[in-house]
């Protein structure tokens, strides 16, 4: 044992006489780089780099894939997704799929963002309270969130599909079968739902940690005063959970403006472009179609990435507020 021990900590005081010659050459506060230079290079090439790419293929045209390969087109393709001669009528721009998945986007986030943030306030409330299996609702509700958005996407079109279970539970009781995924509206709803589903548990805990960061003497006081529960909420729970709602929000739009795998694996954007998200657009165009637009593709992922530093800029701006 004592063997063992001798070799192990030799072999970890070999980087003893090297870092302290470094320690001797690098003086200044340079030792640091030493040991954030190789995170900085990851991040770095798999970071930074493929922006880099991304930017110059947004400014380049054709369909080869190798960059020297491109003819430079300046804003041409950026020209061409916002071309419109009425962007209120997708079917009017030069790229209506890309307006469609627009449109198709900002309906998704105020659906889905909305109910979710009402859903997940009113499940953090009651959670929050002294209710029977407390702990086992809280679990259950945060269980969807450590599922892959794949497999939810699998489970839930297996439940929906025409040989569903949703309709066999429907056949049993003597009523038709509906199709639920090929119906645009309810392809839309299901979408909005599932996304809800898989997605409410992250956001009712950062909620309910809001909650119970509330100071119990300000609840008591409320109680004592007899104050009435709507007014309580209002005047009290609701502007000292601002800032994390505010997190909420934020975190739920740039999520829900990149939704992309639950929804292609549940509905494939269809029926027709129903369910047709910008990202998907980004992926279709420059990945799926038989003829590779990467061009195109680029500039509307830095038109998407505009969108979600806009976001998050907002929510820094607001936490620095509310801090």
């Amino acid at each position: 044992m004592n063997l063992i021990t001798a070799i192990f900590g030799f072999f970890m005081n070999l980087p003893e006489l090297p870092m302290r010659w470094l320690q001797g050459k690098l003086a200044g506060g340079r030792l640091g780089w030493v040991f954030v230079g190789p995170n900085l290079a990851v991040f770095g090439l798999f970071t930074f780099l493929p922006i880099v790419i991304d930017i110059y293929y947004s400014i380049t045209g054709g369909t080869e894939l190798l960059p020297l390969d491109r003819p430079l087109v300046g804003l041409e393709n950026f020209g061409s997704l916002l071309s419109c001669t009425n962007h209120l009528d997708p079917d009017s721009c030069t790229r209506d799929l890309f307006w469609h998945g627009i449109y198709n986007t900002l309906k998704f986030v105020a659906f889905q963002v909305g109910l979710m943030v009402v859903f997940s306030m009113l499940t953090a409330i009651v959670l929050n309270r002294k209710i029977a299996g407390r702990g086992f609702f809280r679990a259950a509700f945060f269980y969807p969130v450590l599922l892959s958005p794949v497999v939810v996407a699998l489970i839930w079109k297996w439940i929906l599909q025409r040989e569903g279970v949703l309709n066999a539970g429907f056949m049993a009781v003597g009523a038709n079968p509906v199709n639920w995924l090929l119906d645009a509206n309810w392809a839309f709803f299901w979408s909005v739902f599932v996304s809800i589903w898989a997605h409410m548990g992250f956001y009712t805990l950062i909620l309910l940690s809001g909650l119970q960061a509330i100071p119990s003497e300000i609840n008591e006081a409320s109680q004592m005063d007899a104050t009435p529960p709507l007014r309580h909420f209002r005047r009290i729970t609701l502007p000292l959970l601002m800032p994390s709602l505010l997190v909420v929000l934020v975190l739920g739009l740039i999520r829900a403006v990149q939704m992309f795998d639950e929804v292609y694996v549940l509905t494939g954007g269809g029926p027709g472009t129903a369910t047709t998200f910008i990202v998907q657009y980004i992926y279709k165009t420059g990945f799926a179609d038989q003829v590779r637009q990467y061009g195109l593709a680029a500039a509307a992922s830095l038109l998407l990435a505009s969108v979600l530093l806009v976001l998050t800029l907002l929510q820094l701006k607001g936490m620095r507020k509310n801090g």
